[in-house]
């Protein structure tokens, strides 16, 4: 009799189960978009979309997907191509196109696919059905052509990321007019042009505005400004003209703006210090003149300013010294005239000071020795007219020192031997006598550049101390003897090897060493300068076996002998400069035929012999001078 009284509730709780399962099951227009992406991908190698079958339910079984527990529309599609598990991050990819399908799932709110790499094709014009879509990051794809004009419905937007892709075109003028609830906008690295949308100014929520990288072109919004909660804003890397807009100003919350590789012109406006929450600014690589305002120095939270490579002229002002919280200036190749203002030295957290490539004069302001925390001082290139290295220098803890073209005079000052500098740059001054002896103490060297000046003297010895110097520059002295020093240098086991050498225009005598490609200084060495030095002998074989090579320049020399085929197997060489030379036989092919080589020239030699069959095309001027050789581009051979 019980048993008999528990079937209806055994019944009811059978349907209620079938009736529950069924509340559970994903929806079917759904799924069948989601199968439609699924078979327009591929190539899946990391299996992303295994769980994605027809016999399971989409909401509770396939990664990457969410649904509305009452609804159960899907919510979230989400299979980026970098992630992380518990593990460790995965890195991976997807092949194929985006299915037009996905414009289906009408109740979508995050719709992921970003770094998926190989996903191609344009972006389906019905995405722009996806009316509650919040969230859109198609970026770091290889997606083509232009935004469908019907993403101008997707006005719940909070995130919009499709930039690292090849979308090209304009973007719709009306695309933002409707986007009060935009706050981060990702449209760079594509090959967008035409105007910014006029429309953008009424994206009033935007954060984050990323336009860089692309061939915008046309003014900068006048109403800029009037996007009052920006905090990063980019449109470096375009093709923008016009003024900076006035309005800009107007950014008090903006923390970094990059207008940088663009055409800009005009003034830093004027009212600048209404920025005043920025701490990075960058408007180098323009067309801006005129003076930097003196109301910068009331940018309080500034820490770097890029303005190098532009027309600006005049003084810096004085003001400039109140920002104490200002870790970079970047001021170069520029119009700036007068003198340097003492009061850089106030800016106690500085630690670049790059103003070379001016019209600065006078005296290198000894208040600068308050610069505790400088590192990286550059005036090349002003009429400093400086003599001699301010002895303050030696106060200060200077990782790179560049005074090119400044004027100074007489012996390198022995204090150096104790500093710890690693890039030492004196070239193109009036420097002369020895190169001392105790530059082998300057152990922190990685870069030292000394060309154009007077020097005279063999290398030193302790030239070999250097374990840790990987570019050296000494063209243009009286410098001579062997270059043994040079390439017998000591090196560390993952520091201290070469990247480049130059020595021409001396009086460097003997032959270059065989052997100087097995030195292990040497194995990761790209440019070879040589030329305009009496040496002799042969151009050494052993050149073939330096991987990363790129340059070979041994013009005017006095080599003799052949051309050795073994330089053929450097592979990476573009530049093989051996003119004005005494060498003889024949051009091995395996040289002309480098799949890099770029620039070539044997000419005024003793070369004979047909002119290998060669793909690049080369100058006759690259072979003149030599009587024997002929062929392509040269006359024909003549037939015995």
């Amino acid at each position: 009799m019980a048993n008999n009284s528990r079937k209806p509730l055994l019944l009811l709780l059978f349907f209620h189960t079938i009736l529950l399962l069924k509340s559970q099951a994903c929806h079917h227009t759904d799924k069948q978009a989601l199968l439609h992406f699924k078979k327009s991908i591929t190539a899946d190698p990391s299996n992303l979309l295994q769980t994605w079958t027809p016999q399971t339910d989409c909401c509770t079984q396939w990664e990457g997907i969410s649904c509305d527990p009452i609804s159960n529309r899907v919510t979230n599609l989400t299979r980026p191509g970098l992630f992380s598990t518990d593990d460790s991050p995965v890195d991976t990819s997807l092949s194929g196109t985006i299915s037009p399908f996905i414009g289906n799932l009408s109740s979508l709110q995050i719709l992921d696919l970003s770094n998926l790499k190989y996903l191609t094709g344009p972006i389906p014009p019905e995405l722009g059905k996806l009316s509650k879509l919040n969230h859109l990051f198609l970026d770091s794809n290889d997606l083509s052509g232009s935004i469908p004009v019907e993403f101008n419905g997707l006005d719940q937007l909070v995130s919009f990321y499709i930039n690292n892709n090849r979308l090209s075109g304009e973007v719709p003028q009306n695309l933002f007019a409707n986007f009060t609830s935009l706050l981060k906008l990702g449209f760079s690295g594509n090959r967008f042009s035409g105007a910014i949308p006029p429309s953008i100014i009424k994206a009033v929520s935007l954060k984050s505005l990323d336009l860089h990288g692309n061939s915008f072109s046309g003014s900068i919004p006048k109403k800029i400004g009037e996007l009052k909660n920006l905090i990063y804003f980019d449109l470096s890397e375009n093709q923008l003209t016009g003024k900076i807009p006035e309005s800009i100003t107007a950014l008090s919350k903006v923390v970094e703006i990059y207008l940088n590789g663009n055409s800009l012109i005009g003034k830093i406006p004027s009212s600048i210090d209404g920025l005043n929450s920025l701490q990075f600014a960058r408007f180098s690589e323009n067309k801006l003149t005129g003076n930097i305002p003196a109301s910068i120095g009331k940018l309080s939270n500034i820490r770097s300013l890029v303005f190098e490579n532009n027309r600006l002229s005049g003084k810096i002002p004085a003001s400039i010294g109140h920002l104490i919280t200002l870790n970079d200036i970047y001021f170069s190749n520029n119009l700036f005239s007068g003198k340097i203002p003492p009061s850089l030295g106030n800016l106690k957290n500085l630690q670049t000071l790059d103003l070379s490539r001016n019209r600065f004069f006078g005296p290198i302001p000894p208040q600068l020795v308050k610069l505790r925390l400088l590192q990286d001082f550059d005036m090349s290139y002003n009429p400093l007219s400086l003599r001699q290295i301010p002895s303050w220098f030696q106060k200060l803890s200077l990782f790179r020192l560049l005074l090119a073209n400044t004027g100074l005079e007489g012996e390198m000052p022995d204090w150096l031997a104790s500093s710890s500098v690693s890039t030492l740059d004196l070239s193109s001054n009036s420097l002369k006598g020895n190169i001392p002896s105790w530059i082998g103490n300057m152990t922190n060297l990685s870069s030292l550049n000394l060309s154009n000046n007077g020097f005279s003297s063999p290398i030193p010895v302790e030239f070999k101390n250097l374990v840790l110097l990987t570019d050296v520059d000494l063209h243009s002295n009286r410098l001579y003897g062997s270059l043994k020093p040079i390439y017998m240098k000591s090196c560390e086991f993952a520091r201290g090897h070469y990247s480049s050498i130059d020595l021409s225009y001396n009086v460097f005598s003997g032959h270059v060493d065989e052997g100087i490609g097995d030195e292990p200084v040497m194995e990761f060495l790209q440019s070879l300068i040589l030329s305009h030095n009496p040496l002799t002998g042969s151009v050494p074989k052993s050149l073939g076996k330096l991987s990363y090579l790129e340059v070979v320049e041994l013009v005017g020399n006095g080599l003799s002998g052949e051309i050795p085929r073994e330089l053929g197997n450097a592979k990476a060489l573009k530049t093989v400069l051996l003119s004005e030379n005494r060498l003889t036989g024949g051009i091995p092919k395996e040289v002309l035929n480098l799949e890099y080589l770029e620039n070539f020239d044997v000419s005024d030699n003793r070369l004979s012999g047909k002119i290998p069959v060669h793909k690049r095309v080369i100058p006759v001027k690259a072979f003149a001078g030599n009587a024997g050789l002929c062929g392509d581009p040269l006359p024909p051979c003549k037939h015995s």
